[in-house]
């Protein structure tokens, strides 16, 4: 396959790869690229089309290498010549990232991962993830296929289990990597594995508005400060 996979830009200036969490469908996410437009060229992308006509057709199971791989292709097709990008993912799309970082340093300005939940690194790491999927995927599932499918669903069924048994085993470009968490989300589960996984990867450990859905619930504090820790981590670099 080669068709570049699904994806939307706006805006000018860097460009910044956003990768939604969840399923990938970047619903909700309006506020926020609105706001990075204004300093970025922004490029959402969208890995199993769902936004773009595919929601309700068959998805098989997910891994992490098939979504940063398609995120490798797009930035491929968009990035100009000789020129690296900013990327930044959360949740499902945290982990994304961190796989594509492993894979496709070479043009990677700086990466930032919101919340990954790649329990497994803690030392109850087994268990944790079992509770994970116990309290997100209980009774009552909502569709992953067919005219009821949701985004949601198509997480529960087909992204959930592969993803969260994700454990980042690689060492990054020194000061390439944030590892991003939640205000809210202090004492939570996502906040220990944040940590953690900083530790890991020595990179640094910032936190951001809100809590796992911080992207959505405060759309402009949380740009604004992606913003900010992309031009600190330029400014490091320089």
């Amino acid at each position: 396959m080669t068709d570049t996979p699904h994806h939307d830009v706006t805006g000018r200036g860097p460009v910044l790869l956003l990768h939604p969490g969840g399923s990938g469908h970047p619903m909700g996410l309006g506020p926020l690229t609105e706001r990075l437009a204004q300093r970025f060229t922004v490029v959402t992308y969208d890995p199993l089309g769902l936004a773009h006509g595919r929601l309700g057709q068959p998805v098989p199971e997910q891994r992490p290498a098939d979504w940063s791989e398609g995120a490798r292709r797009v930035l491929e097709a968009v990035l100009p010549e000789g020129e690296s990008a900013y990327v930044f993912g959360t949740s499902s799309g945290a982990i994304a990232v961190l796989d594509l970082l492993a894979r496709y340093p070479g043009r990677l300005a700086h990466v930032v991962a919101h919340e990954p939940p790649c329990v497994t690194v803690l030392p109850d790491g087994q268990a944790r993830r079992a509770e994970l999927i116990e309290q997100l995927d209980g009774p009552g599932r909502p569709p992953a296929e067919g005219a009821s499918a949701t985004p949601f669903g198509v997480f529960l069924a087909r992204v959930l289990r592969p993803f969260s048994a994700y454990a980042p085993a690689f060492t990054p470009p020194p000061a390439r990597l944030t590892i991003a968490y939640g205000t809210d989300s202090r004492g939570q589960l996502l906040h220990r594995t944040a940590e953690v996984l900083a530790e890991r990867l020595a990179s640094a450990c910032v936190a951001f508005p809100g809590g796992h859905l911080g992207t959505t619930d405060h759309p402009v504090e949380f740009a604004d400060v992606l913003a900010e820790t992309l031009r600190s981590s330029a400014r490091t670099s320089a």
